[in-house]
């Protein structure tokens, strides 16, 4: 399922990340590599903000969309 659908406070295990390359590289560069564990902070008007690799990283509903946990 979507990171999107994770609910707030829920741990999830990436399983592959979606979309064109650029937003790929993108999203490894801030820490969403496949075996990688998010777990969700928050939901605010469809963005969230995530716990991942000792960092809150915000992003928004069509990114999260693209992450397959």
């Amino acid at each position: 399922m979507p990171l999107a659908l994770v609910k707030t406070g829920e741990k999830a295990a990436i399983k592959k990340i979606g979309g064109r390359d650029e937003q790929k590289k993108y999203l490894e560069t801030l820490g969403f590599v496949v075996g990688g564990a998010v777990t969700v902070v928050s939901e605010i008007n469809g963005n969230m903000i995530v716990h991942i690799k000792d960092s809150r990283i915000a992003i928004s509903r069509e990114m999260a969309n693209k992450i397959i946990v």
